[in-house]
């Protein structure tokens, strides 16, 4: 991975557990920790990475399909920062006796939302304050070190949120991949037979994101971009009860609307997407052979790799 490249991989995504993984520059970060440490060391592998590979985590909320009590001992026997906001401190120190140790071994840092949190040598983040109904809840906008033209690869994330505003799809802006809850299809959700007040909660707007509200913040942040730059549309946090990858892909492709930015779907039980951004646009994608008389479409350096779509 040459300077400026940066890989994204998903390693899981939904109610039962999430975490996604950012490398650039020889710097890791995993988004979120839902995951037990052995599970994780294996959706590490299945992306080829590694817990040594690991310098940071970012927590974007508290709960708990997003933190792991056994991970987070582990993050403090590898010696491994956990990046998250004042108000995840007030709540994990009762919740986590891990956290309390690893606080108590200097490994937690608070991050503000708006201001720049540098993670490495050639890795930036803002975080952005979103809205749902775990307390404090972040996306983040991460930025890679200028490459030998001085263009730098940005992606964006937003998991768990319930609306958007004008300001999250400015902020979203000029992204080379956006990784994007696409939730729940509307109609499936009222149908579930699942308790009003949990009906309520997803459709409010501290609940999740519809595929058709997701893909009016998709439309909002391409009318505030430049022509081509999105490259990667990352869908995640589908409901298992309540939604449909077609559906979803299917309101994703009509946002996109002729844009040339490839979709994929994350799943909760196995990895991937996992791409590397910062390539040039006529080197970012090729195809390459996936079984007799069919190919896929994949990054020139990381292809995605075949299924996980």
């Amino acid at each position: 991975m040459y300077d400026g490249q940066m890989h994204f991989s998903v390693l899981a995504s939904g109610s039962s557990g999430n975490a996604s993984l950012v490398e650039a520059g020889g710097f890791g970060v995993l988004i979120d920790i839902g995951l037990g440490p052995r599970q994780l060391a294996e959706r590490l592998a299945a992306v080829a990475a590694s817990w040594q590979r690991l310098d940071a985590v970012l927590l974007t909320h508290v709960h708990g399909d997003h933190w792991n009590e056994r991970s987070f001992a582990h993050l403090l026997r590898r010696g491994i920062a956990l990046y998250c906001h004042a108000e995840h401190c007030r709540q994990l120190r009762d919740a986590s006796p891990a956290f309390a140790d690893l606080a108590a071994a200097g490994l937690v840092h608070v991050y503000v939302p708006h201001e720049e949190l540098p993670l490495g040598r050639s890795l930036r983040c803002r975080p952005v304050p979103i809205s749902h109904d775990g307390g404090a809840t972040c996306g983040f906008r991460f930025e890679g070190a200028p490459d030998f033209l001085g263009q730098t690869c940005v992606l964006g994330y937003a998991a768990d949120l319930g609306t958007w505003d004008q300001s999250l799809a400015e902020t979203f802006a000029n992204v080379d991949a956006l990784a994007l809850e696409f939730n729940h299809d509307v109609r499936l959700e009222l149908t579930s037979g699942r308790a009003p007040d949990l009906i309520a909660r997803v459709l409010g707007d501290a609940g999740h994101l519809s595929n058709t509200q997701a893909a009016a913040l998709v439309r909002a942040i391409l009318g505030r971009s430049e022509p081509g730059r999105l490259q990667h549309l990352v869908q995640l946090h589908l409901s298992r009860e309540c939604n449909r990858a077609r559906l979803a892909r299917a309101a994703a492709q009509e946002a996109l609307d002729g844009h040339s930015a490839r979709v994929h779907v994350a799943r909760q039980g196995r990895p991937g997407p996992s791409f590397n951004l910062g390539l040039p646009r006529s080197r970012r994608v090729r195809r390459f052979p996936a079984g007799p008389g069919r190919s896929v479409a994949a990054a020139s350096h990381q292809p995605c790799f075949p299924g996980w779509e």
